[in-house]
């Protein structure tokens, strides 16, 4: 009688997924889900003084806000760039946070038609900030729609098809809308030219990286001494959002396997089996940099064929990995193709050819 309950539970939960009546917090496990939002919002800081790094954008922010909050009226416009994980959506909210203001959340992607924008900003309050993340994947239409609403404040809802349609003028309340994008050169010029404050957040170094892991630490209740921090800091590739995943994978292996401290001897180990070296370098990187030397003598070679040693996509090995390793001069892009530097051979324990001689950067 237990399992024909169970299995009749499970028809019907299928058959309210087929009729739209789940919501996403009903498929996902609450549990699972809420546990995993209260970490990454515990980790977040919450107001400006507490953001660590990118000390130039802090000031300009400070004084955008609070020039706007003294004549009490919404900021300009923000557009941020920069690389994923530098904390993009976090100063999102806290621009939300230091103005008093709510935040509606949404990306690009999401956004498919003009409609979509229009219920969006149709419905924002006075003051209100809206976060767009991956902006420049606006389509086209939505993104007309936004010139007039960052400029005036209105948008036009159009009624009807052909000859016979009608454009109705709609004013919206007076909104700040803050941009995110990892790709800023695909953000087009009438778009950009629109936001009153434009930052690019660089990557931080390791020392900074250092205060977000031991901040980080207490609000998880690790226990880390300073060895473990700044191996942390070395091996995060510039970007909390990884110092973040590292120390949470890191304190797995130290309740596991040690006594719950993470010293500099317990992260090494640690990521040495998750596949992360002292450089910061990941099964990727280091999948791709030996391709790169082992099977093509370091170069030059094509991206798609290096991508295809590799094992994996060209994009993935363009957008992921390369960056990265020209970053740390161990690959440069040339116009024959990608080649392995000096520090490439040397990081895998290779003594390279007389013949190599590449500079860490190419155009």
């Amino acid at each position: 009688m237990g399992d024909e309950a169970l299995a009749r539970a499970e028809e019907a939960e299928l058959a309210r997924r087929r009729d739209g009546e789940l919501e996403a917090q009903d498929i996902v496990s609450p549990v699972a889900d809420g546990d995993e939002r209260a970490i990454e919002g515990a980790l977040r800081p919450k107001r400006l003084d507490d953001f660590v790094g990118q000390a130039r954008v802090r000031e300009q922010l400070s004084l955008l806000l609070r020039g706007a909050l003294r004549r009490g009226r919404p900021p300009d416009h923000v557009l941020m760039s920069g690389p994923p994980g530098l904390g993009k959506t976090t100063i999102a909210m806290i621009i939300a946070a230091e103005l008093g203001a709510p935040l509606r959340i949404t990306s690009g992607p999401a956004i498919e038609r003009s409609g979509d924008l229009a219920a969006v900003l149709s419905t924002l309050q006075e003051g209100e900030v809206v976060f767009i993340d991956e902006i420049h994947r606006l389509a086209r239409p939505a993104e007309e729609m936004l010139y007039l609403a960052m400029e005036d404040f209105r948008v036009d809802i159009v009624v009807g098809k052909g000859p016979g349609a009608t454009a109705i003028p709609l004013d919206i309340a007076p909104f700040t809308l803050v941009g995110a994008t990892t790709r800023a050169g695909l953000l087009p010029a009438p778009l950009r030219d629109r936001f009153g404050f434009t930052a690019h957040l660089d990557f931080y170094t390791p020392e900074e990286l250092g205060v977000i892991v031991r901040r980080s630490a207490g609000l998880l209740g690790v226990h880390i001494d300073d060895g473990g921090v700044e191996e942390l800091g070395l091996r995060s590739r510039g970007t909390p959002r990884i110092a973040n995943r590292l120390l949470r994978r890191v304190r797995d292996f130290a309740e596991v396997k040690t006594d719950g401290v993470v010293t500099r001897e317990v992260t090494r180990t640690a990521l040495e089996l998750y596949e992360v070296d002292e450089l910061g370098l990941d099964r990727l990187d280091l999948a791709v940099l030996s391709a790169l030397v082992r099977r093509f003598g370091g170069g030059p070679v094509g991206l798609s064929t290096l991508a295809i040693a590799a094992g994996e996509e060209a994009e993935t090995v363009e957008v992921v990995a390369e960056p990265f390793l020209v970053r740390l001069g161990l690959l440069a892009r040339t116009p024959r193709g990608r080649v392995a530097t000096r520090a490439g051979w040397e990081h895998l324990g290779l003594t390279p050819p007389p013949a190599t001689d590449a500079p860490t950067l190419f155009d």
